[in-house]
């Protein structure tokens, strides 16, 4: 889970945008994750293929919880 702000403390993924074995481009939309009542999109940090969704959608984590595996 991405900390986006000083105060953030927690993020919800709103929605998957990919889906398990799905191929990913850096900057490519992943999840939408809404924190403080604002939804954000977070892009593939890496190329690879989404290996493994680790937060499931409405799930609430803290921040900096591992939430997809993305195999080179």
């Amino acid at each position: 889970m991405p900390q986006w702000g000083m105060n953030m403390t927690e993020g919800t993924v709103v929605q998957w945008l990919k889906a398990v074995g799905d191929r990913v481009e850096p900057g490519e939309a992943l999840v939408e994750i809404e924190a403080a009542k604002a939804a954000n999109v977070l892009e593939s940090p890496l190329a690879g293929v989404l290996a493994s969704i680790l937060v499931a959608e409405d799930d609430t984590v803290p921040v900096q919880t591992p939430i997809c595996l993305i195999e080179e």
